[in-house]
């Protein structure tokens, strides 16, 4: 019971983080500025972005609250429904739910717009990003361990029940 507690608790615990990191930036930068964090790795550089992932879907607000909405539905009934006696699902869908409404509360309450701040300073390339990105990330991560270590169980079992009818 504690794990499911400590998941919950450490959901909202990065939904306040993300929150109040957006609030930092929005404060004490100006769009665009950026300074290194760590020399070499990472930036912080304040950008907004009006799509979902990589600026895809970019000035579709109302489609990308939707489909956040409605993937936010499902975490909550896989949270209820699936995710019992499970703790790695339960992490995962608790993290993608943190990070879903940290973005979609920047999307309602910025003009469509989502506060990035974070960016490699390695990877130039690659799309500055937040904290609530890294819930989502971290929990999607989770998930596809959980299913693995499920489909590796299923392995073994059948692999068990084989060698038991094999062997009289």
């Amino acid at each position: 019971m504690l794990t499911y507690i400590l998941a919950v608790v450490s959901a909202a615990v990065v939904l306040l983080i993300d929150q109040f990191s957006k609030m930092y930036i929005v404060g004490n930068y100006a769009l665009f500025e950026s300074h290194p964090f760590i020399k070499g790795l990472f930036n912080i550089t304040f950008v907004e972005n009006g799509g979902g992932a990589w600026g895809m879907f970019s000035g579709n607000t109302m489609f990308l609250l939707v489909v956040t909405a409605a993937i936010m539905i499902v975490c909550v009934y896989l949270l209820t429904q699936k995710a019992k006696n499970k703790p790695i699902y339960f992490w995962a869908i608790c993290l993608v739910l943190a990070g879903g409404l940290g973005n979609m509360l920047d999307r309602i309450f910025r003009g469509g717009l989502v506060v990035d701040f974070i960016q490699f300073d390695f990877w130039k390339d690659f799309p500055v990003f937040n904290i609530a990105d890294c819930a989502i990330v971290i929990g999607c991560g989770l998930l596809i361990l959980h299913f693995l270590i499920e489909w590796i169980e299923e392995i073994k079992e059948k692999k068990g029940k084989t060698n038991a009818d094999n062997n009289p």
